[in-house]
C-alpha cells in the first residue's frame, strides 16, 4: 500500500481502493440474491399499487351519486362531465401541474427568438451537468455540510422549479393571444380592415382553433384534407352558404371531419361567415 510522505497515511487511491473492498465484502456477507427476496418485494409492492387503484375506483363510483351527466361529485370526484364541445372560445388549455415550471419557462422564452433556450438550450445543459457530476465529483464524502457546491445547487432547484410551477399555476392569458396579434396584419392584407365584423370574425377566427386544421395567409396547419381559407371569399359561396356550413359541416360535405360550431349562435356564425367571405385572397 502506497503511503503519502507527508502525513504518513495511505493515499487516497488505496483509501477508495480498501474502502470498495469493504463494501463488496459486506454485500458478500449480508447480500440477499434477486431471487426470491427482491423479486418478491418487487411483486409485493405491485400488488398494493394495483390494490390501491382498485379501492380507489371503487370509492370514486360507489360515493358518487347517480350515474348520470351532472354537477354531482363524490369523495374523489364527478363520474361523468358534459361532451366536450369544439367551438367553445372559453376553454384555456394548461399542462398537467409538474409541467407548470416548464410551461412558465416558455413563457419567459418568447417565440421565435429565444424559445430554443428555454425548450432545448437550458434542459440540455442541466442534463448534461446531472450526467457529468458523479465523474467529476469522487469524494467520499457525502455530508450535507461538508458538500457546499451542490447543496447549494440542489436548493437553488428547487426554489426555482417552486417559484416557476406557482407562477405557471396562477399564470393569467388571452384565449389565441399570439394568433389575434396577426388579425391587423390578415385585415390590412386582405383589406377588410374597414369592415368592424370582418375583423370581429377574424378575432374568433383565431381563439376557435380553426387554424389546428386549416391555414390562412401561411399561418395555421394542413390536417385532415382542410383547405387554405386565405381566399375562401373569393369562391363567391355567400353568407348563408359559410353560416350553414360552420353550423353542420357533414350536412353541406357528406363525411367531413370538421365539428360543427352551432354553439357559437347565429351573432358569431354570422361574424366568421363575414371575415370568410371578405377574405379573397391578398392585395
Amino acid at each position: 500500500m502506497a503511503v503519502t510522505p507527508a502525513t504518513g497515511k495511505p493515499s487516497s487511491r488505496d483509501q477508495k481502493r480498501a474502502q470498495f473492498a469493504r463494501y463488496k465484502e459486506d454485500v458478500k456477507e449480508r447480500g440477499k440474491p434477486f431471487y426470491p427476496y427482491a423479486m418478491f418485494h418487487d411483486t409485493l409492492m405491485s400488488l398494493v399499487v394495483v390494490m390501491t387503484i382498485t379501492g380507489l375506483a371503487v370509492v370514486w363510483k360507489y360515493t358518487t351519486p347517480g350515474n348520470h351527466i351532472g354537477t354531482h361529485a363524490g369523495w374523489l370526484g364527478k363520474l361523468y362531465d358534459a361532451p366536450a364541445d369544439p367551438g367553445t372560445i372559453n376553454f384555456v388549455p394548461r399542462p398537467d401541474w409538474y409541467f407548470y415550471f416548464l410551461f412558465y419557462l416558455l413563457r419567459i422564452f418568447k417565440w421565435p427568438n429565444s424559445v430554443v433556450l428555454g425548450t432545448v438550450g437550458i434542459p440540455t445543459i442541466l442534463l448534461i451537468i446531472l450526467i457529468a457530476l458523479p465523474f467529476f465529483d469522487t469524494r467520499a464524502e457525502r455530508h450535507p455540510k461538508r458538500r457546499p457546491v451542490a447543496m447549494t445547487a440542489a436548493v437553488l432547484t428547487i426554489f426555482s422549479m417552486g417559484i416557476l410551477t406557482y407562477r405557471g399555476a396562477t399564470a393569467k392569458e388571452a384565449l389565441g393571444s399570439e394568433l389575434l396579434t396577426k388579425v391587423p396584419t390578415w385585415a390590412k392584407q386582405q383589406g377588410f380592415e374597414n369592415n368592424p365584423a370582418a375583423v370581429q370574425g377574424a378575432k374568433l377566427f383565431a381563439t376557435l382553433g380553426c387554424l389546428n386544421c386549416h391555414t390562412y395567409l401561411g399561418d395555421g396547419n394542413h390536417n385532415l384534407g382542410a383547405p387554405d381559407l386565405s381566399a375562401e371569399g373569393a369562391k363567391h359561396k355567400g353568407i348563408l352558404f359559410q353560416i350553414a356550413h360552420l353550423t353542420c359541416p357533414s350536412c353541406v360535405n357528406k363525411g367531413s371531419p370538421m365539428p360543427s360550431f352551432a354553439s357559437q349562435g347565429k351573432r358569431n356564425l354570422t361574424l366568421l361567415a363575414t371575415f370568410l367571405e371578405a377574405s379573397k385572397g391578398p392585395h
